[in-house]
């Protein structure tokens, strides 16, 4: 199966039991939206745990950017000690029991703005459309992916040829939206041209991933 899910924000036990209520496994394939990081308690453990799943694809969110660039303001383009590096960096994380080491920092790093397969796009925060709301080219674009939040409004993309799977604005009800081309059912991929990810998990406690082989989406809740 192929799952999607945005905006996680560091709650790892959260995430945890999502992957156990789907099942998740070896099999499967999980494409992460971006926004792993800040809010939560746990973002280290969380993107540790990504890491060791190469099943796992991420992509940038606004979050991960805004360490980018802590980490280019807080270190001097001519230091190379890689302890005194983490050292000066780690504060960003402070309240972590998880350390911060450059296995995380690189992959931080390494993330894309987006990512491109046949049938659908991943991107953080929403692509830009022209007059007739069909998608343009993410190439095209880079900080604009993470943060623009005028995707999230319905007709945006609505004509696009392929779905867009996007976060980073909690939905209104905390549900997961799937939008339907024209005259559609939305039983597949095909009959979607976007689908918003964003349940507003560290706000109300609600994770949720959409299935691609079923359209249908699946919930955790945090337990007070």
């Amino acid at each position: 199966m192929t799952y999607f899910v945005s905006d996680l924000h560091g709650e790892y036990h959260l995430f945890c039991r999502l992957l156990e209520k789907i099942g998740f496994s070896q099999e499967d394939t999980m494409y992460i939206c971006g926004d792993v990081l800040d809010k939560g308690d746990m973002p280290l453990a969380l993107a540790k745990l990504i890491i060791s799943h190469p099943n796992m694809h991420c992509i940038l969110g606004n979050h991960e950017l805004y360490f980018i660039k802590y980490y280019n303001r807080t270190v001097p383009k001519f230091v190379r000690d890689r302890e005194l590096i983490i050292s000066s960096i780690k504060r960003y994380f402070e309240e972590e029991e998880t350390e911060l080491d450059w296995e995380i920092v690189e992959w931080i790093m390494s993330l894309p703005f987006y990512i491109e397969e046949r049938d659908f796009i991943c991107v953080h925060a929403g692509i830009p459309t022209d007059g007739e709301e069909r998608i343009l080219s993410p190439y095209l674009y880079g900080e604009e992916l993470v943060n623009d939040r005028r995707f999230k409004e319905s007709t945006k993309g609505k004509n696009s040829e392929k779905c867009v799977f996007f976060g980073h604005t909690p939905t209104d009800n905390g549900e997961i939206i799937a939008y339907k081309r024209q005259g559609k059912a939305g039983r597949d991929i095909s009959e979607l041209y976007k689908v918003h990810l964003d349940t507003g998990t560290w706000q109300n406690g609600v994770l949720g991933c959409f299935c691609l082989e079923n359209c249908k989406a699946i919930y955790v809740k945090k337990v007070c």
